[in-house]
């Protein structure tokens, strides 16, 4: 599922594309995503141009002069930039045309994704309003996180993975960011200091910066705008790695489930 890495990198590939370009049209195929393509989006978009294209923890936001629209990739979904005489394929759900004679299609073999529409500030959109701190911006730290960990139980790589707390950090980048820090994913969240849950931001911030720069994680699904796969993978030091030697100290990762999902984690060096 496309994480915060991901996610930038598609805005990041997309927004040369978009931005300052008038959407001539959008053409929908399959409105029944995660939730459903409101019927006159395509009308309140035609004729706009777009100012930014901005992210908001796993949503794209772009925005023009007459409202922003919500973007989102699914479990499986990517956005390429394409010449909008492509013909479309199976998969491909609704395409951004644009004025340049390109456009940006939508493709999501599980249709979980979104295309939304809000007039107002996004920041008040419901699926928004209550996403915790950017990691990679400044105001995220140890204390953010220390504090907002205070008497819970949960565990951490739980409590990580929560976006009210902060978002973006998915599945393979928390197993990443704790093998760093040195922490055992099980351990209570409220338990951890001041100056491991700093270790613990600092990783956080350094996973997902690296994987922003090499593209995101690409397991099975994730492409970029291009169609480029994404090189973190090839960094990784615990994720699915079960049974292989630590990287740091030669013991073999250890596999468990949490919450439906894998962890992994060095038993020697993660405490």
């Amino acid at each position: 599922m496309p994480e915060l890495p991901e996610v930038e990198t598609t805005r990041r590939g997309l927004a040369p594309w978009l931005e300052g370009q008038r959407i001539e049209k959008v053409v929908v195929r399959q409105r029944q995503l995660r939730w459903p393509i409101p019927r006159d989006l395509p009308r309140r978009l035609a004729g706009q141009t777009v100012t930014a294209l901005d992210r908001r923890g796993k949503y794209l936001l772009m925005r023009t002069a007459a409202g922003t629209a919500l973007m989102h990739l699914g479990m499986s979904g990517s956005m390429r930039v394409l010449t909008a005489a492509t013909a479309p394929g199976r998969h491909d759900h609704f395409d951004l045309v644009l004025d340049s004679g390109r456009c940006i299609r939508y493709r999501d073999p599980r249709r979980f994704g979104a295309l939304l529409w809000t007039a107002r500030d996004p920041a008040c959109h419901r699926l928004l309003a209550g996403l915790g701190p950017e990691p990679l911006e400044a105001g995220f730290d140890g204390a953010c996180l220390h504090g907002r960990a205070r008497g819970r139980r949960v565990a951490i790589k739980a409590f990580l993975m929560n976006a009210a707390i902060v978002v973006g950090v998915g599945n393979i980048y928390a197993s990443e960011a704790l093998h760093r820090a040195r922490i055992d994913p099980r351990r209570a969240a409220g338990r951890l200091s001041l100056a491991r849950m700093q270790q613990l931001a600092e990783a956080v911030r350094e996973v997902l910066g690296e994987a922003v720069a090499l593209g995101g994680t690409t397991l099975r699904d994730f492409h970029d705008g291009q169609g480029e796969p994404g090189y973190f993978s090839r960094q990784l030091r615990v994720y699915d790695r079960a049974g292989k030697p630590c990287l740091a100290c030669g013991t073999p990762v250890r596999h468990l489930v949490q919450g439906q999902r894998s962890t992994y984690f060095c038993p020697t060096c993660q405490r």
